[in-house]
C-alpha cells in the first residue's frame, strides 16, 4: 500500500515532489498501488520509487527520472515515457507496455523487463530476486 505522506506530495505537482524527495533524500517512495492515473509527472524524480501495481493510465512521465523503480505489474496504458530514464527498472509484468512507449524512453534496454518487451534488444537477467524486493 502506498504511503499517505509520500502519494500526498507527489500529487502536489513536480516541483513540490521535488522539493519533498530533497529534503527526504533517504527515503525510498512507497507507491504501491496508487492511482497515478493522468497525473502530469514530467520530469519527476522517482528513481527507486516502489510503483508495483501502480495505476499509471494516461500519467505523463515524459523526461522522469524511473531509475532502479519497481514498476512490476504497473499498468502503463497510454503512459507517455518520452525522454524518461529506465535504467535498472524493474517492468516485469507490466499491463499495457508497448514497444513503441518503451522506446520512446531512454535506457529501456537496461530495463529488467519480460521477454515480450524485448523490442530488438536483449533482455538483461535478473541477478537476484533481491534486487527487485521493495
Amino acid at each position: 500500500m502506498a504511503d499517505e505522506t509520500h502519494l500526498a506530495a507527489l500529487r502536489q505537482g513536480v516541483a513540490a515532489w521535488g522539493a519533498w524527495r530533497a529534503a527526504h533524500a533517504e527515503a525510498r517512495p512507497e507507491l504501491v498501488n496508487a492511482s497515478l492515473r493522468g497525473l502530469d509527472l514530467a520530469g519527476a524524480d522517482l528513481a527507486e520509487a516502489d510503483l508495483r501495481m501502480t495505476d499509471l493510465r494516461g500519467t505523463i512521465l515524459s523526461g522522469a527520472t524511473l531509475n532502479r523503480a519497481n514498476c512490476a505489474q504497473a499498468n502503463f496504458f497510454k503512459a507517455v515515457l518520452d525522454g524518461a530514464d529506465l535504467s535498472g527498472a524493474n517492468l516485469i509484468g507490466v499491463r499495457f507496455l508497448n514497444c513503441a512507449q518503451l522506446m520512446s524512453a531512454r535506457n529501456w534496454q537496461l530495463a529488467f523487463r519480460d521477454p515480450d518487451l524485448a523490442c530488438g534488444a536483449r533482455v538483461p537477467s535478473i541477478a537476484s530476486p533481491a534486487e527487485l524486493a521493495p
